[in-house]
């Protein structure tokens, strides 16, 4: 039995910025659910803790009311799991028959099941990243669960997730329960859920033969639209008239989402209402995508695509890679991004030709010239959009976007782009 559970970041977190910029790492999507909610799925009668870099915290808190977060009370032993990994199911097995144990899963803890004199030692550094050398001493078992390096990783492991997850949910009785119009078509109805208080109008395709496809509750699915599984569409989302969703994409909830999506992870709380090609992307909760904004996410010649992460060019090892996008950015009409394009957090992308292929953020202009975006413009503008969903902009948020603004400056200056 596993008693305590406390779900970590290590110093790894960096390699997925911006996407966390505004939440730990195992707050990221991949699939139906978020990392945090695979792991609580896979121990629903344990107690969960949760460790988080300082300056998130106080958002952490107000987003788990009901979770002690960075600290660990009067507890004697624990499993520690890396917030960036997925556990599978062999992993799991492995770490509920053992006792103390470290997992890794290649060069990455994965988890650790530790109490005594090793417990102490995490607890005490507990105010820091997790590090790998607080495991030294410790004998290291092999797992094969997949690691979260970098942001494409998540759209790479997407659809197999969207299917793990849709195990997981299986067990309702009744899959159907929203309105089907007639003229709507619904391929392989065993692999499609389909919940409370969601209209399926007509000329809507649902094409589960390759993949299952789950639409939560409230969703509206407008004429014409087709969805090709593995999908998964949040609860309160809006997909618009004929658009075209292909497979392993995952959006979130309160989402609106029109024109080609492929292969991609809209966070949740995020609008692409018109036409225009999103592929292998991330984008990130309160970002907005201009009429006919595209991105590329396949080079010319095939090759892999590199990707500025950290300042560093990095190879993806990957033929497709598309826009990674932190939280509150926004594009104009008629953007057009590079393959492996990033953009921070709160940037404003607008101008002809294509901007490039790292954003900073607080961004505001394009391909022409850029120039820092205010702060309290951005917390102001930050408000009405949120208001508009029926979300209060807290203090805790403010704070937050403003932690992030000072721990960007340096991006900015490296680009001429003063405060």
């Amino acid at each position: 039995m596993i008693k305590n559970i406390c779900i970590v970041e290590d110093e790894k977190f960096e390699n997925l910025l911006p996407l966390v910029y505004m939440r730990p790492v195992y707050d990221l999507r991949c699939g139906i659910l978020t990392i945090k909610e695979k792991i609580l799925n896979s121990f629903p009668s344990a107690n969960i803790f949760l460790h988080c870099r300082k300056y998130l915290e106080e958002k952490v808190k107000e987003s788990n009311k009901n979770l002690s977060v960075n600290d660990l009370g009067n507890i004697d032993s624990c499993l520690f799991v890396n917030g960036r990994v997925l556990l599978n199911t062999k992993t799991i097995s492995m770490i509920f028959k053992k006792g103390d144990a470290l997992y890794y899963s290649g060069d990455t803890f994965a988890a650790a099941k530790l109490s005594g004199i090793h417990f102490e030692k995490i607890k005490a550094n507990f105010h820091n990243v997790i590090t790998s050398s607080l495991f030294d001493g410790i004998k290291k078992t092999e797992c094969d669960s997949t690691v979260i390096n970098y942001p494409w990783d998540l759209a790479a492991n997407n659809g197999e997730q969207i299917v793990e997850d849709f195990v997981f949910h299986k067990a309702e009785r009744k899959n159907i329960k929203g309105k089907i119009y007639d003229g709507a078509v619904l391929i392989n109805e065993k692999n499609i859920i389909i919940g409370e208080d969601s209209v399926i109008k007509p000329g809507v395709v649902i094409d589960a033969s390759e993949g299952p496809v789950y639409i939560g509750e409230n969703v509206e699915i407008m004429p014409n639209a087709v969805i090709i599984g593995p999908c998964f569409i949040g609860n309160n989302s809006k997909i618009k008239i004929s658009a075209k969703i292909y497979e392993n994409t995952s959006i979130g909830e309160y989402c609106k989402v029109g024109g080609e999506v492929e292969n991609s992870i809209i966070h949740s709380f995020a609008n692409k209402q018109h036409d225009g090609f999103l592929g292998h992307s991330y984008i990130s909760p309160w970002c907005n995508l201009g009429a006919d904004t595209n991105n590329s996410d396949l080079k010319n010649n095939y090759g892999n695509i590199k990707v500025v992460i950290n300042d560093k060019l990095i190879d993806s090892g990957n033929m497709f890679v598309g826009l990674t996008m932190g939280d509150h950015s926004k594009t104009s009409i008629n953007t057009m991004f590079n393959t492996g394009t990033v953009c921070g957090v709160a940037a404003n992308i607008f101008g002809s030709g294509f901007p490039p292929k790292y954003v900073p953020s607080f961004a505001w202009g394009g391909s022409d010239s850029m120039t820092t975006y205010k702060l309290e413009n951005g917390i102001e503008v930050a408000k009405k959009v949120m208001a508009r969903r029926n979300v209060q902009f807290t203090e805790t948020d403010k704070n937050l976007l403003t932690a992030v603004f000072d721990l960007t400056k340096e991006e900015r200056k490296r680009r001429d782009m003063p405060d």
